[in-house]
């Protein structure tokens, strides 16, 4: 498959579309590490919700739900739904409090929620673990998919897609800052929806397929089914049961963190108010799941007809390395089905998808490397300009770093999964310690270490020949990272009384974890409501599921479905909207 002239013409077009703009802020982005990594501070909530959404619409992002329809059916996709409980959370609970703490990155954080060497020490640990290593294992899954893509449309060999995507996006990101992140990310996300919904009409146009019933009555029925099969206990509990009973709380995975955190609170700390920052959390998690998920879907499904099997890829893409031939290339096979124009469009939305991505993460994980890392402990007096230079030299090298680990990772499940399993059993630290002043920074080092620890000891067993299932490692490392982490609070140093009268002056927590805290020193209720926030949060998942389910039913015809969906979605959005006004009065 080759694009035509036409195809690269509209390709070429929808990148100056969306750089063009963005470069006039790259004289602001030069200004100091305050524009360069939070946008002065200054940005709508408009544009903070596009922009989360953009930039966790990645290029892999349809790989990966392609990879789970064509294994699990659409039930598959439960492994990463669930994770909108953690998102709603954030928006209710978390997004307000961020925004009130003031901190450049989430993890000056730490120095201002702890005291001593311990709070100075999981800065700079988790400034080295997630800034260089998490974040570029990250960016080695998205690069994975754009090979992927790159070799099943253009016949492009590995070295030459990186190349290519490492001069774009590591070189606009290393000039741009965050305005010109933004504004890519709001240009971008037209383009990838655009292409989508592209993607998914031309799908349903193959002789194969022939239109949007007969796919559905071709395929078997547990293929379609909103929930796993229970016939299956197996896969019913691993699909459904663990990531809604543990995964979504346990596990720390960037864009669905809980409590927030990486380029979500990089987002939040740069909104201009409170209500800013938690008015685009919630956008951002309307349109994260019940915007996208369909179109992607819909070509999944298809492919179950076009390229039944992975033979059928391998024989239709014999140019395509053995190892890049798994489920989650159907999407991109798929994509060389359709006309000249038209594939410039859908490429233009895949390219739009990588690149909002790939910037972000160079971005956020750069605000790690140098300003709680390279700022704070090695060199802490030179001026502006020294410092963003150092932040440009760090987006290089971080890039750099993802494309030479690409080729060690083989399909995007995998990718997800082993993310998953490093961050297992450190999520209730981070929705805990803004809650309850007993959590200190030993606690937070202890769970990184068990939870990275006992995921690297499944992988080894696994590669002797010692497999272990992914629901047995997911609740092993949990349970190991929980006992540990607790042992820590109860054991480890205690956090300086007045950096805890700080922390809550600043950032007001409701609920009485700070009751001891707040008697001390006399010191005034937070504005906050637990309860408001626990209404706002199930009403919140309610809307969010019945945009998602409503739009899925009436894909699929159901139409009476469709219509209860659409009822619930409508006194959910009523009831969410009283409680947020409530919520406004009650904090003036």
């Amino acid at each position: 498959m080759r694009l035509a002239l036409l195809d690269w013409l509209i390709v070429g077009g929808t990148l100056a579309l969306a750089f063009l703009p963005a470069l006039l802020y790259a004289g602001r982005a030069g200004r100091d590490t305050t524009e360069f990594f939070a946008s002065g501070r200054s940005a709508p909530w408009w544009l903070i919700g596009i922009s989360m959404v953009a930039t966790t619409f990645a290029a892999d992002t349809p790989n990966l739900v392609t990879d789970l329809v064509r294994q699990h059916g659409i039930s598959g996709n439960w492994v990463w739904w669930t994770f909108l409980l953690s998102g709603m959370a954030t928006v209710m609970f978390y997004a307000r409090m961020w925004r009130r703490s003031g901190v450049l990155t989430d993890l000056e954080f730490y120095e201002l929620r702890y005291s001593g060497r311990g709070a100075r020490i999981v800065r700079a640990f988790r400034a080295i673990y997630l800034g260089l290593v998490f974040n570029v294992v990250l960016m080695a899954i998205v690069n994975l998919a754009a090979v992927k893509i790159a070799s099943t449309l253009l016949g492009w060999e590995m070295q030459r897609t990186l190349l290519w995507c490492a001069l774009l996006s590591g070189g606009f990101a290393m000039i741009s800052g965050l305005w010109g992140v933004l504004l890519v990310d709001l240009v971008q996300f037209g383009i990838a929806m655009a292409g989508a919904v592209t993607a998914a009409w031309f799908a349903l146009q193959q002789p194969q397929v022939n239109g949007l019933q007969n796919l559905f009555e071709r395929l078997p029925p547990q293929t379609l089914n909103f929930l796993p099969d229970t016939a299956d206990p197996a896969n019913f509990f691993a699909v459904l049961i663990l990531p809604l009973a543990v995964n979504w709380w346990a596990v720390w995975y960037p864009g669905s963190e809980p409590g927030g955190g990486s380029y979500i609170a990089q987002r939040m700390l740069a909104a201009r108010s409170e209500r800013d920052a938690m008015a685009g959390t919630l956008l951002f998690n309307v349109a994260h799941y019940a915007l996208r998920t369909w179109p992607w879907i819909i070509v999944a499904l298809a492919s179950l007809l076009v390229f039944p099997t992975l033979g059928d890829l391998a024989q239709r893409f014999p140019g395509v390395p053995a190892n890049l031939i798994g489920h989650d290339i159907a999407y991109p096979a798929m994509l060389t089905l359709l006309p000249v124009g038209w594939l410039g469009l859908v490429v233009a939305g895949l390219l739009a998808a990588y690149i909002s991505t790939i910037v972000t993460h160079l971005n956020w994980g750069s605000s790690y490397l140098v300003h709680d890392l390279y700022r704070r402990f090695v060199v802490a007096d030179a001026d502006e300009a020294h410092y963003v230079r150092v932040s440009r030299l760090a987006t290089a090298g971080s890039m750099l770093l993802a494309a030479l680990l690409t080729p060690y990772i083989d399909t995007a499940s995998a990718g997800f999964t082993l993310l998953l399993s490093i961050g297992a059993g450190t999520g209730p630290i981070y929705l805990l310690r803004w809650y309850w002043w007993r959590v200190n920074a030993t606690a937070e080092i202890v769970a990184m270490i068990a939870s990275f620890a006992t995921a690297i000891v499944f992988l080894i067993l696994s590669a002797q020949g010692l497999r272990v299932d992914a629901t047995t490692s997911m609740l092993a490392t949990v349970a190991v990272t929980t006992v540990a982490w607790l042992l820590a609070v109860a054991f480890g140093p205690a956090t300086n009384p007045k950096t805890l009268e700080n922390f809550y002056r600043i950032v007001r927590p409701a609920g009485p974890g700070w009751r001891k805290v707040r008697a001390a020193s006399e010191l005034e209720p937070s504005p906050d409501s637990l309860p408001s926030a626990m209404l706002g949060w199930v009403f919140g998942i309610l809307l969010v599921y019945s945009a998602m389910f409503g739009i899925g039913a009436a894909v699929a015809g159901r139409t009476a479905l469709a219509g209860l969906w659409g009822l619930s979605f409508v006194a959910s959005s009523a009831t969410l909207t009283y409680i947020l006004k409530f919520q406004k009065r009650e904090s003036t």
